[in-house]
């Protein structure tokens, strides 16, 4: 009985194919069937791609060197809380030395000291339209000294160059040059010279005056506005500007002498 229980057993293991394989019961040592099929490998490399350019803008972007389309630096901060500000333009500072050195003296001069366009500045005006400069004490330019006392400073132009003429008694004394011309701004001389202050009887009078002089004009054009500035500069050197109508004129000195 025994034996040929054995022999039924052995004839079922014979009877079994060789290739068949085990049924699929859900577990898996390592990748299951099927799991790479709906997976392209072109969009794989698209995205490995765009993971590298993140990672580069991301450095790009820690650097506090970085600069923007405008050439200007990014305002930065970083994990310990060091901020980078934005940098400013800054105006380059003038070199009064260099300036001084390369202005030549004049070397023309005025007959018997009379400026002849004097008469055309003043026809139209009760007083002097030149600013005037009271000196304490001297000041140089070059080889020539300009003792203190009182001038009256006038700007001209002489051969496409410009200078600054100091008159006493109505004769030019001395011509420096001008180192710099500019625009006088637009509000200057509102915000500078002081407005005389009338009494209501002298406004009224001259309300009449203007509306008279709409019809006749008898009052006298209105005549050149100028104003005097005065700046003390590094080295010993004073800087001169006068405003005279629409332009301002810088002039240089020294209050020692080289």
């Amino acid at each position: 009985m025994k034996k040929s229980f054995l022999l039924f057993i052995l004839s079922l293991i014979f009877l079994l194919p060789a290739d068949s394989a085990p049924n699929n019961q859900g577990g898996y040592a390592g990748t299951p069937p099927g799991f790479y099929d709906d997976i392209d490998p072109n969009s794989v490399e698209d995205n490995v791609e765009k993971n590298n350019s993140n990672q580069n803008q991301t450095k790009n972007s820690s650097n506090p060197n970085n600069l923007n389309n405008t050439n200007n630096f990014h305002e930065y901060s970083d994990d310990d809380g060091i901020i980078f500000p934005q940098q400013t333009e800054t105006k380059a500072t003038k070199n009064y030395t260099e300036i001084y050195n390369n202005l030549e003296p004049a070397t023309h001069s005025y007959l018997h000291g009379i400026d002849p366009d004097e008469f055309y500045d003043e026809k139209d005006a009760t007083w002097s339209v030149y600013p005037l400069l009271r000196l304490n004490s001297a000041i140089y330019f070059k080889n020539l000294t300009i003792e203190p006392g009182y001038y009256l400073l006038t700007p001209r132009e002489h051969k496409g160059k410009w200078y600054m003429l100091f008159k006493q008694n109505g004769k030019v004394v001395h011509i420096i040059p001008v180192y710099d011309r500019d625009y006088t701004p637009e509000k200057f001389y509102d915000e500078h010279i002081p407005k005389p202050k009338l009494k209501p009887a002298q406004k009224v009078h001259i309300k009449v005056l203007e509306i008279v002089g709409k019809t006749k004009s008898s009052k006298r054009r209105e005549p050149i506005k100028s104003y005097l500035e005065v700046n003390d500069l590094d080295n010993y050197f004073i800087n001169i500007i006068i405003y005279y109508g629409n332009h301002k004129y810088y002039t240089i000195f020294r209050t020692v002498r080289l």
